[in-house]
This record gives structure tokens, sequence and C-alpha cells, in this order.
């Protein structure tokens, strides 16, 4: 299918057929390897670019999280071989880490070269989830636990007192310095503190999330949560921050924190049209600021959703969080010859969306798979089917 099919078959809202959430998984896991094999190194490519029919480079911070999701469906499909590519890219991350700990801003052929916080902390995920799926290779398990611990301590340094993280910011961002989606990065500890027991790391993440608590709306909306347009922030990022301080608050134990999350992913769900999409960005009172939608963040909604009804047992968002997936897998292509884009999920619906213009990027197929795999598990709770 060539892209001018595609942005045609986008302007129109013809979508494609959805099969089995099985189907839908193993095409997306299937490209992820191919996006891998596609450059030299054992990172993953960033994006396809559709228009310019080219692979970018591979993307230290999204191969950290892509490595999580790989082991997860390793396991759950029974497929070793995913579990191995996971292998490989935590070993690579190891690697291409800074000796400081840090891991660098943008992909593996930028120009300017420096360690930044939102990236680091993703790499975290990564390397707590291959720590836990190598216990039995002392020598990888000794390289994962090395890294996650200069990453973790790197981090606390870096953190302001009074919990936000202003140092180390990307020189690829727009607007400030400041970013609430760093609750992903607390987050990112919070796994951290799980495989290292290391409660420094908890306990910098609780403050972090204090720290936006302080400063968020009393409808729940946080300032500066977008790097290109705070005042009506991507739902990419508003589900980034929304994770971030749901997961916090379960390991912490803060219920103020819960409350937050719950309130923002209410929010978020009070805008979801009536076809499972979600407006690319909302504004200040949580109103579509965009006609567009951004996929990667509905997939992110879906996944909070679906976390809420599994460790709350409020199943008030369920029915958001299929439409959600259901909308994302209508725009999945599963046939055709372009390994390219088979399987993988746009930036933007449509593609010329202002997200990833024209572009697969890597963690939108992350994202869909983990929302994907979350719907299995709560569909296998008792009752849910």
């Amino acid at each position: 299918m060539g892209y001018l099919k595609t942005r045609i078959k986008d302007y129109l809202n013809w979508r494609n057929p959805v099969e089995n959430i099985e189907k839908h998984l193993d095409e997306a896991a299937q490209w992820i390897i191919r996006a891998q094999k596609a450059t030299p190194d054992d990172g993953v490519a960033h994006s396809y670019d559709y228009k310019q029919e080219k692979w970018l480079a591979s993307y230290p911070e999204t191969t950290g999280y892509i490595i999580e999701t790989l082991y997860k469906y390793a396991d759950m499909a029974e497929k070793p071989e995913y579990a191995e590519a996971a292998r490989k890219m935590a070993l690579w991350e190891s690697q291409e880490q800074f000796e400081e700990g840090g891991v660098r801003a943008g992909k593996m052929d930028a120009e300017v070269v420096v360690p930044t916080i939102f990236n680091t902390g993703q790499v975290l995920f990564g390397w707590a989830a291959a720590i836990e799926n190598v216990k039995e290779n002392q020598k990888d398990s000794a390289v994962f636990v090395e890294a996650i611990t200069k990453a973790s301590d790197w981090l606390l340094d870096a953190m302001d007192e009074d919990g936000a993280w202003r140092k180390y910011a990307s020189p690829f961002g727009g607007v400030g310095k400041e970013c609430s989606y760093n609750t992903r990065v607390a987050y990112g500890l919070v796994r951290a503190f799980e495989v290292t027991n290391d409660k420094r790391y908890l306990q910098a993440a609780e403050k972090n999330v204090e720290y936006i608590l302080s400063i968020s709306d009393e409808n729940g909306f946080i300032p500066h949560n977008c790097l290109t347009k705070p005042d009506a922030p991507l739902t990419h990022t508003i589900a980034y921050s929304i994770r971030g301080i749901y997961e916090v608050g379960l390991k912490a134990v803060r219920p103020d924190f819960i409350k937050l999350a719950e309130k923002m992913a209410a929010a978020v769900a009070r805008a979801q049209r009536d076809d499972g999409s979600i407006p690319g960005r909302l504004d200040k009172n949580w109103q579509p600021n965009a006609k567009w939608s951004c996929l990667t963040g509905n997939s992110q909604m879906a996944l909070n959703w679906f976390r809420i009804a599994l460790t709350s047992g409020n199943d008030s968002f369920v029915e958001n969080a299929v439409k959600a997936n259901r909308f994302n897998m209508s725009t999945q292509i599963l046939d055709g010859d372009n390994g390219n884009i088979r399987g993988a999920i746009k930036g933007s619906m449509p593609i010329t969306g202002d997200y990833m213009t024209n572009r697969f990027p890597n963690w939108a197929t992350k994202f869909f798979m983990d929302a994907l795999m979350l719907e299995m598990e709560w569909q296998g709770k008792s009752g849910n089917k």
C-alpha cells in the first residue's frame, strides 16, 4: 500500500477490519523485530518514515521500554526469540550508557550527544525487566544491576530540592525545561526500587509526584506537561503523567496520588469520541484542541484505564479502554507485503496529523502491544470475558 493511498484512506476515515487480539499482537511484535533489524546495532529504529520511505536511526529512550514489552510478549505467547531480542537490546543500552549513568537524548545519529532525564528514566523499565528475566545468567544480571543502579543514582543526584527535574532537559525539546510528565521517570525509579530494594529510589519517586500534586489545578490539569504546547498537551504526555502518578501512588501507598491520577483519567475519558479515538491534544479545561488523534496516546490511556480496573476493582473505565484499543486496531495494517509498515501503528490518525507526521514511531507499536496484553489480562480475570 503506497503512502498516497494511505493518506487518502485516512482522509476519508476508512479503517481496516478488526481481527482477534492475538493476530494484532503478533503482527505488531514482528514489526518491532524488523525495526530492530533495520539498524546496524541492537537498538530499535526510532520510526519508519512512510513518505520518505526510510528507517530512522535507533532511539535509546524508547528501545529501553520496548524491552519490557518484548519480555512480557515472549512469556505470554511462549516465543522465547522475543526475550532474546529484548536481552540484546538491554545489553546494547548498557553499552551506550554514559559513565556517570545517564542515557543520551535523541537518536543515535544526533549531532548533540548529552544525557537527559526523561530518556534515562525510560531505560530503567528495560533494565528492570531484564534483571527479572535473566536471573540464571549471572554475567548479564550483573551488567543490568550495575546499569540500573548507575542510572538511578544519576537521576537522584540531578533532582532539585522540591522534587522536580530541571537539569538535563532534552536539547531537542521545545518550550521550557520543566516536564511534568517526568512522573514517568518517577515510575521508572519505582521499578528500580523493585529490583534493587534501594528505598532511596522509591522516596525520590514519591518526592517528584508530591511536587506535581502541589502544582496541579483543581480539575486535575497539570502545567508544563508538553514540550511543544503546554497549554494543550498531547494525550501522549498526559497519559505518561497519569501512569507515573498512579503507579507511584500504588507503591508508596498514597491515596492522594491515586485520586489525582483517577481524576485525570476521568477527564480524558469524557473527551473520548464515540469511535474510541481521543483528540490528540486537550486544553486546560480538558476540551479537545486537535481534530486528529495521537494513536500512542490512545493506547497509553487504554493502559491507564485497564490498570485502574485491575488494581482497584473500579471498572468504570473499561469500556473506554476497549474502545480505544479497537480504534487503534482498526488503523493497523495486517496484510500486504510492505514489512516496513505491516503491523505498525502510525503516529497520528490521519497519518498527516501533527504528531509524528507520516511516521510509524516504534513507541506507538510498543504501547499498542502493552494495551492489548493488558486487555487480555483483564479478560482473564473472573467474570470479565
